[in-house]
């Protein structure tokens, strides 16, 4: 065995060369391993006595990707490109011996290699969509090759993990080998292909699948027709499309030319800057500077949940999918049975869609059990209340809980903006009490804001960022203020958006605006979907506001056919004459002069006020971190990742441009656009929120 470089070794077996990648923890495509595969494959293509070339990896993984944390800086060693060539236009036949996972750049890799074999467990991808990228060495041109354009088009824009047996039927790898004899079954399968005298079959040469496609435009129409939603306002998808039309259309050469340009374009552009800053904060997220990482977890096996509305169902549900057994109590029997027959009802729909078999919905059901008695809550390790955004109810159910559940035990509470230290004073134990703030629907969302209060201790905080990853959340720390960090922040957008109604806009005007910078929805149209008289009250409403007026109207969203918009049977908007009339109505009422607003003026008055609060969110360590907020907006709100969420989208634009527009704003109308401290000292240090 002859060591090549720190990370790579050369073993001759008969005439069979075996090149082994050992660069923890992936075998990313760091220069060293691009050396070692450069310099492995070339000393053994200059010995005589060798064959044919298997490339294998030691550790968990074949070539997991690029190595992300090169990116932006100077290139060393032998480029990836380099290494490609010396495989594929090698003399000697190259087989890619795949376990675990072949992605990105490592996909790559395989697909110059003239075979591949991987173990049945193996997945392979093209995954950089997901940092709003493409393959940039020769991926577009290649797969389709192998795999036809219309399978190509589904993994580039998906970036979706593709079985090894899958990978065998289309044709993407050639043999599977016996999990855990990967070597062995590489080495023959190389010996095979030496005895039949094989040709070197090169994947850039394969042109039966890509002929077959031309002069087939409708194959990328229809595409783009079906995916135009998801695709949306994300440059990636599309240029990874164009790719997958270039190597139909174009000679190999000149498809690697137009992959390399709009590579340039992407890795150079700030939509991948944005979605590579969310790919870091996510694994942030979870360090916790002032928690030790040796902290003791608390041992949770029983969940309890007060309350079987939307809320604590979804919750519910979240700990059901993972094995845990769930009590959820409700004060009446009606309520209760509603509540379990809606978990019930969405893991049945589940199902039919063939999600998991319908088996797995009796095991869910049979985890949970319902009860009318807050006793039966005792033994829990964890409880959740769901009740009424109500602080005086709040307390007294954390006072029963108090007497109830046994010492040792979480409690928590999924209120989204109440004083979670307030909350604690009902209890003896206010280092047992704990914010995890769920998002709606609880089942689907992402998003747990895990709030700490000022006495919660270390223990209970890891524990609950530990349950958090065990059900699948993303949870991000924050500290106790009104509406925490995603309601906070909102706040600011809503209260703007109301504003300029007033002033000159309409809601729909506003509502496109944030649809066109990215959101799912603009406020109003969010508004008419939740339902306009959540927390409103026929008996005190005085019609002073214009949700008073319009719930007073029955104009309570879709749910009554008409809110802001007017809807159709469908549930589709248009704007409504009758609440165009009630706007301008009210602001001659209230004395307001109304004047023609711009675009430009809408998006910043809703947007830079958001990034202004995420300074003083982060001035009062309410988060740990500028990325955390992103995170929280990302997951809970529906920020476009291709922006990066509004703190790096402070960044994108300029603190200082912000600082000059809340200052420009704050001369014209008032304090609501005071800028934060923080804000200014960036802007006076030359700073970005990302350092802070």
């Amino acid at each position: 065995m002859t060591a090549i470089n720190d990370v790579t070794t050369l073993e001759i077996d008969g005439e069979i060369a075996v090149v082994t990648l050992n660069s923890p923890p992936v075998n990313a495509l760091s220069a060293p391993v691009r050396e070692g595969i450069t310099n492995g494959v070339k000393d053994a293509i200059d010995n005589d006595a060798v064959k044919a070339i298997v490339l294998i990896c030691e550790g968990k993984t074949f070539i997991a990707g690029a190595d992300i944390t090169e990116f932006g800086k100077a290139p060393k060693g032998p480029s990836l490109f380099d290494a490609l060539q010396m495989i594929e236009f090698g003399t000697k036949p190259v087989v890619a011996a795949i376990h675990g996972t072949a992605l990105g750049g490592g996909l790559e890799v395989a697909l110059t290699c003239h075979y591949r074999v991987a173990v049945p467990s193996a997945k392979c991808g093209l995954p950089e969509v997901k940092l709003g990228l493409l393959p940039g060495a020769g991926g577009t041109q290649r797969l389709p090759r192998i795999v036809g354009p219309e399978k190509a088009l589904e993994m580039v824009t998906s970036g979706s993990h593709v079985g090894a047996k899958q990978c065998l039927e289309m044709g993407l790898v050639d043999e599977l080998a016996e999990e855990g004899k990967l070597r062995e079954g590489a080495v023959a399968f190389a010996r095979k292909i030496v005895a039949e005298k094989r040709p070197l079959k090169k994947v850039r040469d394969l042109n039966d699948k890509v002929e077959a496609a031309r002069g087939k435009p409708e194959i990328f129409e229809n595409f783009r027709k079906a995916n135009a939603r998801k695709f949306r306002g994300f440059l990636a998808p599309e240029y990874n499309i164009q790719c997958i039309e270039a190597a139909v259309n174009l000679p190999f050469d000149e498809g690697i030319k137009v992959e390399q340009k709009l590579f340039r374009e992407l890795v150079t552009g700030t939509q991948s800057a944005a979605q590579r800053h969310v790919f870091f904060a996510e694994r942030q997220v979870w360090k916790l500077p002032d928690v030790p990482a040796d902290t003791p977890i608390i041992p949770v096996k029983k969940v309890g949940i007060i309350g079987a509305g939307t809320m604590g169902g979804g919750i519910a549900m979240n700990f059901l999918n993972t094995g845990f057994p769930v009590t959820i109590v409700e004060t009446k029997q009606e309520a209760l049975d509603r509540g379990i027959a809606t978990i019930r009802k969405n893991y049945e729909n589940s199902a039919k869609k063939g999600r998991f078999p319908m088996e797995e919905v009796e095991k869910r059901m049979g985890l949970l059990t319902g009860s009318l008695d807050m006793n039966d809550l005792a033994d829990c390790d964890l409880v959740i209340e769901a009740v009424f955004e109500n602080m005086d109810i709040k307390k007294d159910v954390f006072g029963k809980l108090d007497k109830i559940v046994k010492q040792g035990a979480i409690l928590a509470t999924n209120t989204s903006a109440l004083n979670i230290d307030e909350i604690a004073t009902a209890v003896k134990r206010p280092e047992a009490v704990i914010g995890l703030h769920f998002f709606s629907p609880a089942n689907v969302m992402r998003l747990l804001e895990v709030v700490r209060a000022d006495k919660t201790s270390n223990e209970v905080i890891a524990t609950s960022m530990q349950i958090a990853k065990k059900i699948g959340k993303i949870a991000a720390l924050v500290g106790v203020c009104p509406g925490f960090v995603g309601n906070r922040i909102l706040a600011q957008r809503q209260r703007e958006a109301q504003k300029l109604i007033m002033e000159g806009a309409m809601p729909w005007d506003v509502d496109r605006v944030l649809y066109d910078f990215g959101l799912p929805m603009g406020p109003f149209a969010m508004s008419d979907l939740a339902g306009l008289d959540i927390g409103w009250s026929k008996e005190k409403s005085k019609g002073e506001t214009l949700r008073d007026r319009l719930c007073e109207m029955d104009r309570r969203g879709q749910k009554t056919g008409a809110g802001y918009y007017d809807y159709d049977e469908n549930r589709n908007a248009k704007p409504s004459p009758v609440v165009e009339k009630m706007i301008l109505d009210y602001a001659a009422e209230k004395g307001i002069n109304r004047r023609t607003i711009s675009d430009d003026e809408i998006l910043e008055r809703c947007i830079y006020p958001m990034i202004n609060e995420g300074a003083k969110i982060l001035e009062e360590g309410k988060a740990i971190r500028s990325s955390d907020i992103d995170i929280v907006w990302i997951n809970g709100y529906g920020f476009p990742v291709y922006r990066g969420g509004p703190m790096f989208y402070g960044d994108t634009v300029g603190a200082d441009k912000v600082l000059a527009k809340m200052k420009e704003f704050q001369a014209k109308m008032g304090d609501d656009f005071k800028p934060a401290a923080l804000l200014e000292k960036i802007v006076a240090e030359g700073k970005r929120f990302g350092d802070y």
